[in-house]
């Protein structure tokens, strides 16, 4: 099936996430506090939402104590109550920048999001107003190397009868994508065939990009960064158009 060249995407985020553990683990870790509190307890059989956050969070090598830990304390009387909100706007050059929040407090993560928006020369809009550049579709990421190519074809023809959509590969990882809609029906038959999955989740894909120059590129990644690096963003999703060229650019300047 062919790709749309959204590895490129892939590629930059997870490198970025790759410098930044400490916070990936944080961010992982509340995500597995909010499936307890809103996905129905800590039994990750009869709660979907914490299997899968149990799941990525194996993808990222949490240490297992640290895991059980936060179960626990999320199915505690008086642990935290986290909201989750999100928020859309601009930065400079017509960039879409879509901000995914979990927060305790809504008036200081509207105001950080707020003012990381306006210190790069962007502004917050309305909620609803990048509709029409996102579409929410499921991700899974595996890795190549537990894959064959016989293997390969059979399983893509296999996942389209449970939503899958589009699938991308290059050496490192295979990337699936399938409806929002069909998320679950492919996770379980990922799961039912056996096979590792490192990351899945619902991520904001863009359905179509802009190009832009390298300069314009690094000011936009610097504060998609900062707005990653804030406490209470789980997610940051934009439409710029990432080429293989431009991120080998990025990474080298």
């Amino acid at each position: 099936m062919a790709g749309h060249s959204k590895w490129a995407n892939i590629k930059h985020r997870k490198g970025a996430q790759d410098k930044k553990r400490a916070k990936i683990f944080t961010r992982i870790l509340k995500e597995v506090h909010v499936a307890v509190k809103e996905g129905g307890g800590a039994d990750p059989d009869s709660n979907p939402r914490l299997r899968l956050a149990i799941q990525n969070a194996k993808g990222t090598n949490i240490p297992k104590d640290t895991l059980e830990r936060a179960i626990s304390k999320a199915s505690g009387a008086g642990s935290e109550s986290y909201q989750e909100v999100s928020y859309e706007g601009y930065l400079p050059n017509g960039i879409a920048v879509f901000v995914e929040c979990s927060t305790d407090n809504l008036n200081r993560t509207v105001s950080h999001v707020r003012s990381i928006y306006s210190k790069y020369g962007g502004e917050l809009g309305t909620n609803g107003s990048l509709e029409f550049i996102f579409d929410r579709k499921g991700v899974f990421v595996l890795e190549m190397n537990k894959i064959s190519g016989q293997e390969l074809e059979e399983l893509e023809m296999n996942l389209i009868d449970h939503g899958l959509q589009e699938a991308e590969q290059n050496d490192e990882m295979l990337v699936l994508y399938c409806s929002y809609e069909d998320f679950g029906s492919l996770n379980a038959a990922l799961e039912e065939k056996g096979l590792e999955v490192q990351s899945a989740d619902l991520q904001r894909i863009p359905n179509s990009t802009i190009d832009v120059r390298i300069d314009q590129a690094k000011t936009a990644l610097n504060a998609i960064e900062t707005f990653e690096d804030d406490d209470d963003v789980q997610n940051v999703y934009h439409n710029m158009k990432l080429t293989d060229e431009l991120v080998e650019q990025l990474e080298l300047s």
